[in-house]
């Protein structure tokens, strides 16, 4: 008896637990799959709400060709942003990371900076923009792909660096040594001893951040201008005063993903990784 309610008790947890992810990843897919319908859609189909519809590249050709659209720019200056920004906060990143981890700072002081990072990293960044734009304006770089990039900098770099620490962190210090017993240089170390062995931590930062500031809107919204805007600004460029092309939106929202589900697949390995490093000795 017994043994019977023990396995009873285990199925119906099971139940339970697979019955709330199921719900949790349908709340994340079914919106999703009704923007991706959307987008091969008519406006006059959706707004009528057919489930059976014929479909139509007609929004993907208004998105990407019309001359109303400025879609296939905003989406190079995108890639540009995030690409370049990205770069620059590994780099920084790291060299703080390092610093951090292995440097002789009391140990307050660490962790003083690292909490810092993660309520920076909390703070909605519309808070920021208003001092933003205006120091960006006094030395000329407003609605510049500099000052965005500096802005996305200033974003993503708190979290890159919370990431970095706890992933050099577990690097062993032997290795280390051994290099400067070979009479390796600080330089000559980070580079051909921590950034190989960082790779997956790298890989994982690399590719939140990237997505991070592929998304980012509001920052964008408000520094950039019309030759300079990005994705995100885009797709919300299709509610205009008037109207709102529903589906022309859905198909820019359908080819924004296309990026980070590139780099999902090909850095699955090493996010898993990256983000779990520490957890296990």
């Amino acid at each position: 008896m017994i043994a019977g309610a023990s396995t009873a008790q285990d199925r119906l947890r099971r139940l339970t637990m697979h019955a709330a992810l199921v719900t949790a990843a349908a709340l994340v897919v079914v919106p999703f799959l009704w923007i991706a319908m959307a987008a091969f859609k008519t406006q006059i189909s959706l707004m009528m709400g057919e489930l059976a519809f014929r479909p139509t590249l007609a929004n993907f050709e208004e998105v990407l060709f019309s001359k109303t659209s400025d879609y296939a720019a905003n989406y190079l200056n995108s890639v540009l942003i995030a690409s370049v920004s990205t770069l620059a906060v590994l780099a920084i990143a790291t060299l703080a990371a390092y610093s951090l981890g292995r440097m002789r700072w009391p140990r307050w002081t660490v962790h003083l900076i690292l909490l810092w990072a993660v309520v920076f990293h909390m703070l909605p960044p519309i808070t920021l923009v208003g001092a933003w734009f205006t120091m960006l304006r006094m030395v000329g770089l407003d609605s510049s792909y500099t000052g965005l990039i500096l802005a996305h900098v200033t974003l993503n770099l708190p979290i890159a660096m919370w990431m970095m620490t706890v992933y050099i962190r577990d690097i062993p210090i032997e290795l280390e040594e051994a290099a400067r017993i070979d009479g390796a240089t600080t330089p000559t170390v980070l580079w051909n001893v921590i950034v190989p062995l960082a790779r997956p931590g790298l890989a994982a930062t690399a590719i939140l951040v990237f997505i991070f500031s592929w998304n980012e809107f509001a920052v964008s919204l408000n520094l950039s201008a019309k030759r300079t805007a990005t994705v995100p600004v885009a797709v919300a460029s299709f509610a205009q005063e008037y109207v709102i092309k529903h589906t022309a939106m859905a198909a820019a929202a359908v080819l924004s993903l296309i990026p980070a589900l590139i780099l999902l697949v090909v850095g699955q390995r090493h996010i898993v990784k990256g983000l779990t490093s520490g957890a296990v000795k």
